[in-house]
């Protein structure tokens, strides 16, 4: 080999090197008992940090540039905190007071804004980062509005209403000034956006559910060990699968929506179904599992055991447990978080 082919093949990888050492992948596990987000590298799982959160802390997301964590603090729906973690330079940096909205619990970041369920106020907020305000709301009027899932544009949000037994369809609308009695609008009448609600009954106790990556179906659980699958297309419930196991809690389907993990947090099964056929194809017992996040990039589902104080690690690829994790007691609420510097 030439002198200047060495040297292009150095600087080659010295280019491939330092791009690696920019990019920065970080699992975030809550530890409930600890009060604590652990941030562990998120291909080793070696634990690089503890960083303090709120008293009875659930669950966690990532802004969409992946450097700012989000922590919410329900008590019930007696509680009003959401934790703001640096996690480039992993330290707490504030609490957002969600009054006058009470338990937040469900989150996600979506369209460069903080969305989050409301469990003690039957409502669903938005707090805006950039004017550190919260500036919308919605009331959904049902008891335990508790997870949500806010499509790209932020025109669709979907939330399971625990008590109340349903699901929460919210759709944006343009609503047109309404005719006054004089039969003339004001010169300044303009049209106002607002959100239609529909209701799908699936039964009291549906906590978890999760959304296929085409965004045609919602798949919802209940403790009774009944799987509802709802068409969204047509904003109506499909079918009913009876599992036959206890104490359903949470739900997952891989990157390419083929297969669906549910989790019993009674019986420590875990069924993985074919979502076409809609059919179970395999079942094991990995714990008591309570929460589930999939991360689309490596085909793996994290599984938080609270009851057992770990956390599973499981390849949906070859269908098995990988790895165990022990990070604090009583895990919940687990992301990736993912930037480059």
């Amino acid at each position: 080999m030439s002198k200047g082919s060495i040297v292009i093949a150095l600087l080659f990888n010295f280019h491939i090197i330092q791009a690696q050492s920019n990019q920065h992948r970080l699992l975030l596990g809550i530890s409930k008992v600890d009060h604590k987000l652990v941030l562990m590298d998120a291909k080793t799982y070696q634990v690089l940090n503890k960083v303090d959160i709120g008293e009875d802390p659930h669950e966690v997301t990532v802004s969409s540039d992946g450097k700012t964590a989000y922590v919410s603090n329900t008590g019930f729906g007696s509680l009003h905190e959401i934790n703001v973690i640096d996690l480039v330079h992993q330290k707490a940096i504030k609490n957002i007071d969600t009054r006058p909205l009470w338990g937040p619990h469900g989150l996600s970041y979506t369209n460069n804004e903080l969305w989050f369920t409301a469990q003690g106020s039957k409502a669903i907020g938005r707090y805006n980062p950039q004017t550190d305000s919260l500036d919308w709301s919605m009331g959904t009027g049902q008891n335990v509005t508790h997870l949500l899932y806010v499509k790209k544009d932020a025109k669709q949000i979907y939330a399971t209403n625990v008590e109340s037994g349903t699901v929460s369809i919210l759709e944006e609308k343009l609503v047109q000034p309404m005719i006054p009695p004089t039969g003339k609008l004001p010169p300044n009448a303009k049209p106002r956006l607002d959100w239609d609600q529909t209701l799908i009954p699936v039964g009291v106790g549906a906590e978890g559910f999760a959304v296929t990556p085409d965004e045609n179906e919602l798949w919802t659980i209940k403790p009774d060990g009944t799987i509802a699958i709802i068409n969204l297309s047509e904003k109506k419930l499909e079918q009913t699968i009876n599992s036959k196991v206890l104490g359903l809690h949470r739900i997952g389907f891989s990157n390419n929506g083929k297969l669906a993990i549910i989790v019993s947090v009674r019986t420590g099964d875990l069924l993985v179904y074919d979502v076409a056929k809609r059919q179970e194809i395999k079942r094991l017992n990995i714990g008591q599992g309570a929460g589930i996040m999939v991360d689309e990039k490596e085909n793996i589902a994290y599984i938080s055991c609270t009851p057992n104080n770990y956390t599973i690690v499981f390849d949906l690829n070859k269908l098995k447990v990988i790895q165990k994790l022990k990070y604090g007691g009583r895990p919940d609420g687990i992301t990736i978080a993912e930037w480059k510097d």
